[in-house]
């Protein structure tokens, strides 16, 4: 029943991913539009196919106008469809909110089509999976007692019993009880590894996928984490993703709220980010991820 609480935060994405963008108007009879949307689709198409992971565009990069880079902008982004394995290009902050340029995020991790039926079975995986079971019942042999006949066959009016180690007598046995077993269902690698590019493409499509450029702190008081905690809008959970191991200062800034949690990059899973309405990755930690769903599945 919690597991299916969690499925529901996905509920919205199958419809977004339905809207399919407007239709760029192309005037066949100007001089040059037709032929610049013909070079701008062939252009996402080679960008989209690129084999790089993700990079960071610095500053000083030709790639985006300096002005851009250097000012507060708003930037107007139109509706997309989900699920086109297109790159995003996405901000790149700290915890005092500073620019750090941009990240590119590959389209084939963080743009593919939404499938609740896949998060389902990926959480039942995970769930099942980490039951202990070591929950047991003793069988008739291996309750304490004694192996005597409680009274004759026959003659005494009462129901005929040849133990008291019975389960209808008090203290007796269990019959069909829990013994100890793995409660772990069988699922693909592939299957795994879709369900978390999923998860990422849920996250990033609702705008609550931050990339930090670094996850360090001046200080391991907790008010650091509370004061960037405050300025987020809608987020009751955040969940902290760290490339490589977990920073000292960060680790006691964050032990004592409920409502922040780290794993390293290693130990992302899918339950984890339902659970957390809010996702910050380092950009350390994007790569790594990025290179793992990028690694081919040993047979």
């Amino acid at each position: 029943m919690a597991a299916r609480r969690i499925f529901r935060t996905l509920g919205s994405l199958t419809a977004l991913g339905r809207v399919s963008s407007p239709n760029l108007p192309v005037n066949t009879s100007g001089n040059g539009l037709a032929s610049l949307t013909s070079d701008f689709k062939n252009g996402m198409a080679l960008f989209s196919n690129r084999k790089l992971s993700t990079s960071i565009l610095p500053p000083d990069d030709d790639t985006f106008p300096s002005d851009l880079l250097t000012q507060k902008t708003t930037v107007l982004t139109p509706d997309r469809t989900i699920g086109q394995y297109q790159d995003l290009v996405i901000p790149v902050t700290n915890f005092q909110n500073e620019d750090k340029g941009f990240m590119v995020l590959a389209g084939d991790v963080f743009d593919v089509p939404i499938r609740k039926d896949i998060i389902h079975n990926v959480v039942r995986w995970q769930l099942a999976k980490r039951q202990q079971g070591t929950h047991s019942t003793k069988t008739l042999s291996e309750v304490s007692g004694t192996g005597r006949k409680p009274w004759n066959q026959k003659g005494t009016g009462r129901a005929r019993h040849g133990t008291l180690r019975g389960p209808q007598f008090r203290g007796g046995c269990v019959m069909h009880g829990p013994k100890p077993r793995s409660h772990a269902i069988k699922m693909n690698k592939q299957v795994r590894r879709l369900g978390l590019k999923i998860a990422l493409t849920a996250r990033a499509a609702e705008g609550k996928l931050l990339v930090f450029d670094d996850l360090a702190l001046p200080t391991h008081k907790t008010k650091n984490i509370v004061n960037y905690y405050n300025q987020m809008e809608k987020t009751k959970k955040v969940l902290v993703v760290e490339g490589g191991p977990i920073d000292e200062k960060l680790k006691l800034a964050t032990q004592n709220l409920h409502y922040v949690n780290i794993i390293p990059s290693i130990g992302l899973n899918v339950y984890s980010i339902l659970l957390h309405d809010t996702l910050v990755m380092s950009r350390d930690a994007v790569d790594k991820i990025v290179e793992r769903m990028h690694t081919p599945i040993n047979r």
